[in-house]
């Protein structure tokens, strides 16, 4: 019994506030921002129920407002079927349409993509645009695409394009015209150094340079240049390239060095005299001041030589 009581009370009590929100009053509200190009019924009303979808009037221009008097949204809310509504004290509604900024660095970014899709940059690559139109702040609709690539003309010998780029919420497209920067990350020279100078971390920093500077050799590898030697005196802001630097040499010219000959569980070393330079793993010749002989070998990294050819140990 206290069930069906309690079921019938909760039922009675969902009917009239199903009712009650049923006959509620459409309220006017005094200041709206819309996103699309109408305004709607419920746009304009709190609680406009059934008639919510219903257009009133065309929105103003992407990030612009107007002013709508209240003669007027009588007239368009009774057209459109809403008879009984509040407008309280309101003499006139604001109605402002959100917008989203289409700038310089988004309308590049559609261009760097379609000249990744064509094969012409890579990931690696900056593209920088500069728009003969000068500065843009162009206002769009606030939509996930608020603009879109509609024709691109490149010319890479010079750099200069032309576009046309379709603005939600503009009724035509619009054309712009410029000139496309190719951009890549190299590695400078922080400060002036010697020849012969050992690289670290700290002496490389990475730049943006135009691709085109690449040349033959392509931009050297920051990481493959720490531990290397300048082949020349650099001045500091150089764009180091591969042809730049050179293995550290282990071995000098004239330093004394000693040669290490193995022959199975024998290893036999003699001091000499080095006759040229060589970084680890390049051939050296090494004079032996005792017996004057000149030895062959190869240079390690710790700056010995190791016999590359097999002779009379006794003519060591």
């Amino acid at each position: 019994m206290i069930n069906r009581t309690s079921t019938a009370l909760a039922a009675a009590l969902l009917g009239l506030l199903s009712a009650g929100a049923a006959s509620a009053t459409p309220e006017l509200r005094h200041d709206i921002t819309v996103v699309g190009n109408i305004v709607t019924v419920g746009d304009m009303f709190a609680d406009a129920g059934e008639h919510a979808d219903k257009p009133l009037f065309r929105a103003p221009r992407p990030g612009t407002a107007g002013t709508v008097e209240l003669a007027a949204i009588r007239a368009a809310v009774r057209a459109a079927g809403l008879t009984d509504f509040d407008t309280g004290t309101i003499s006139s509604v604001r109605v402002g349409r959100a917008a989203t900024i289409v700038d310089e660095p988004m309308l590049t970014d559609l261009l760097a993509d379609e000249l990744g899709r064509r094969g012409i940059v890579q990931d690696d690559v900056v593209v920088r645009a500069t728009f003969d139109a000068g500065e843009l702040a162009l206002h769009a609709e606030a939509v996930p695409e608020p603009a879109k690539l509609l024709e691109l003309t490149h010319a890479p010998s010079t750099g200069s394009f032309t576009s046309r780029f379709a603005i939600a919420g503009l009724d035509r497209p619009i054309d712009l015209t410029g000139h496309l920067e190719l951009l890549v990350e190299a590695p400078h020279l922080v400060k002036g150094m010697a020849t012969g100078a050992l690289l670290g971390a700290d002496d490389i920093e990475m730049r943006l340079v135009p691709l085109r500077f690449a040349g033959a050799n392509g931009i050297a590898d920051a990481a493959e240049l720490i531990g290397k030697q300048l082949r020349h005196q650099s001045r500091g802001g150089l764009l180091l390239r591969p042809d730049d630097v050179v293995e550290p040499q282990t071995v000098k010219r004239n330093d004394m060095v000693t040669v290490v000959l193995r022959n199975g569980p024998l290893t036999l070393t003699v001091k000499g005299q080095a006759l040229n330079s060589a970084a680890a793993g390049q051939p050296v010749q090494v004079l032996n001041t005792a017996s004057r002989r000149i030895l062959h070998g190869v240079a390690t990294a710790n700056g010995s030589v190791e016999m590359s050819d097999t002779i009379n140990l006794a003519g060591l």
